[in-house]
């Protein structure tokens, strides 16, 4: 096992990592820019390295500052959280090269999964179901043509890269010749890469992810689905696991499908499959796969009991997986909601500033994942998550209520949240019903359903 490992992150991710690794007897690094001097988990971890000025480009998204800090500090291994350089190819080969370990699947798989064309290829070749759409970048010349066979609405995806960023819902060829270069523009400033392709737009879909777990020795298991489609923007809001509206055939084979992307991919880590399901049709299609830990990873851990980041470092030193499918089951309904420092009053704008009073709601079943504490400084500089609240119930009538008394104890003075908008969307008939799908907050915003 690792003697001390570098996270290359901040925030929430940065604090649970260092919970896990704690309990492992692995020392921590953390870095941290300016802005987050003053931050829990720069307190928290055995020792913290200070990389820059507070814009991302001059502190956590500069890589050589990153890789002399874990070289500087005798670590052994580098932990890339999520985001930042998590599904970064080379990153990962810088981390290899320098003779440290890195914490995910092997710089191949990141790329191959990373490239989302390339994934549709590998998934369409080992006979998992795809969106409808292109398997290779499109060019401008040929929007018209390829648009015509797909069929409108379309969406408009980035090649790589994630979180609704490059991502247009297309109605018409007006719209789609308007839209393609600032959707190229945007893949290009986002990502580095400015590759786009078509898929033909479902709607009113669940968003369903399975997530599994793979050793470097061929064993792979999941830990059943999650239920994201509460989205705004193409970015999940709240999460829930299992999925209410699978039933237990639908539930064995679309996990029996992700361990095969698992296979397919040759991976070895802890990741992701998304799926899109059609509720009309009882059909699933597979949209990508997320090669690291995921936000939402924590109504897994609640539903079955197994520390994903523990067997992710474990994996990474090594180790066999330290279970087998039959011994992974399922209890409870667990929910987690995503508190951010926005302002949904105000089309959701980032909420910088002081946060003066900061109290975290507790009780059983309550869980909270959390990058904050009183008195400090929210910049405008990243991400607008500050925390995460997670709900466990014996079902989800007990999971719900338990959030509904957590969000109202939750307390973070000082700055804009979306606390009361989370408590109105778990009011929403469709939330409370279980039917709800990937459009349901944009048309309670737009004064749909309660």
């Amino acid at each position: 096992m690792f003697k001390k490992i570098l996270i290359a992150n901040r925030g929430e991710i940065a604090v649970r990592i260092i919970r896990a690794a704690k309990e492992m007897n692995i020392e921590t690094v953390v870095i941290y820019s300016e802005a987050d001097r003053n931050m829990p988990a720069v307190k928290m971890a055995d020792q913290a390295v200070f990389i820059g000025k507070s814009p991302l480009t001059e502190s956590y998204l500069n890589y050589q500052r990153v890789l002399s800090a874990a070289l500087a500090s005798g670590a052994e291994a580098v932990h890339p959280g999520y985001g930042l350089f998590a599904e970064n190819a080379d990153f990962a080969e810088a981390c290899i090269a320098l003779g440290l370990k890195f914490i995910g699947p092997s710089p191949d798989v990141i790329l191959n999964m990373g490239d989302k064309t390339i994934a549709r290829e590998l998934m369409k070749k080992g006979g998992i179901p795809v969106v409808p759409g292109t398997d290779k970048p499109i060019k401008e010349e040929e929007l018209k043509q390829v648009a015509k066979e797909i069929g409108f609405p379309i969406m408009m995806k980035a090649a790589v890269g994630g979180g609704g960023k490059g991502m247009r819902i297309i109605n018409d060829e007006k719209e789609l010749l308007h839209v393609y270069p600032m959707a190229v523009e945007e893949a290009r400033k986002s990502f580095g890469d400015s590759r786009i392709f078509l898929e033909k737009y479902i709607s009113k879909v669940k968003h369903i992810e399975v997530q599994i777990i793979s050793d470097k020795y061929g064993n792979h298991v999941h830990l059943y689905e999650r239920d994201c489609s509460l989205q705004r923007r193409h970015q999940k809001v709240v999460e829930e696991a299992p999925a209410l509206i699978l039933t237990e055939d639908i539930r064995l084979e679309l996990t029996a499908q992700a361990i095969e992307v698992a296979k397919l991919a040759g991976y070895d880590s802890v990741g992701t499959i998304e799926f899109l399901y059609d509720q009309d049709k009882k059909e699933f299609y597979f949209i990508e796969m997320n090669t690291r830990i995921q936000v939402e990873h924590p109504i897994s851990e609640a539903i079955t009991g197994i520390d994903l980041v523990k067997e992710q470092i474990s994996i990474a030193a090594g180790n066999k997986l330290s279970f087998n499918q039959n011994e992974i089951k399922k209890e409870g309904h667990a929910i987690e909601c995503r508190i951010n420092a926005e302002n949904p009053d105000n089309n959701f704008c980032p909420s910088p500033g002081k946060i003066n009073k900061y109290w975290e709601p507790g009780g059983l079943g309550v869980r909270i994942d959390s990058g904050i504490c009183s008195g400090i400084e929210i910049t405008p500089f990243y991400d607008a998550l500050l925390l995460k609240i997670i709900t466990k119930g014996k079902n989800r009538q007990e999971a719900l209520k338990k959030m509904e008394v957590a969000l109202k104890e939750c307390i973070v003075d000082g700055i804009n949240t979306n606390i009361n908008f989370l408590s109105r969307l778990l009011d929403n008939d469709e939330v409370v019903s279980g039917k709800y799908n990937t459009q349901t907050i944009a048309n309670m915003l737009n004064g749909g359903k309660k």
